[in-house]
């Protein structure tokens, strides 16, 4: 072999190296995320809607003013408030406890972790804890699947949230949900 086919393969194999490079680093950027960009699987961030995602670092806290705090404005049908949940891993919802104002309309952006596919039933507590037929849900979030669903809080409470694929509720799968105001 002569010495430029030598370097033509040295260069055309340096090409290849630094573009699996920037590929895999790419890679890890989409996987890994920023620690300013909501929704990174690993680290999480705030993101504007005050959300901190993440799946091993974030933690799902909806920070940001609070009902009954200074600043708080309460969801409306035509705004709703947004709510992250995060359903797993395994038998949890993060966060599991959450405060409302009374009229108040919110949007629940619920997403599944780990393997088990979940669903996110919303209401009146007896309805909840009953898992009856005519209370808002949704079925069948999969493993890092988001649905969502918007629910008025018109009446005094108490009102929760749960899951009720089998098994799960009864393994703890639920929230409760105060209402203030």
């Amino acid at each position: 072999m002569t010495r430029e086919k030598h370097i033509v393969g040295w260069v055309a194999m340096a090409f290849a190296v630094v573009a699996l490079t920037v590929g895999a680093a790419a890679f890890g950027a989409s996987v890994v995320g920023h620690a300013g960009w909501p929704g990174s699987m690993m680290g999480g961030g705030y993101g504007s809607d005050g959300y901190r995602g993440g799946m091993m670092g974030g933690v799902n806290s909806n920070v940001g003013p609070q009902p009954g705090t200074p600043g708080f404005i309460a969801g409306t049908a035509a705004a709703p408030r947004v709510i992250h949940i995060v359903a797993g891993p395994g038998y949890t919802f993060s966060p599991s406890a959450i405060t409302v104002e009374r009229g108040e309309t919110v949007t629940f952006v619920v997403t599944t972790i780990g393997p088990l596919v979940h669903e996110f039933m919303v209401g009146p507590a007896g309805a909840v804890a009953a898992d009856q037929h005519d209370t808002p849900e949704i079925a069948d979030i999969g493993m890092m699947q988001t649905k969502s669903l918007t629910y008025a809080f018109d009446g005094t409470g108490p009102y929760a949230f749960a899951c009720h694929a089998d098994g799960h509720y009864e393994a703890g799968m639920r929230g409760t949900i105060s209402v203030v105001g």
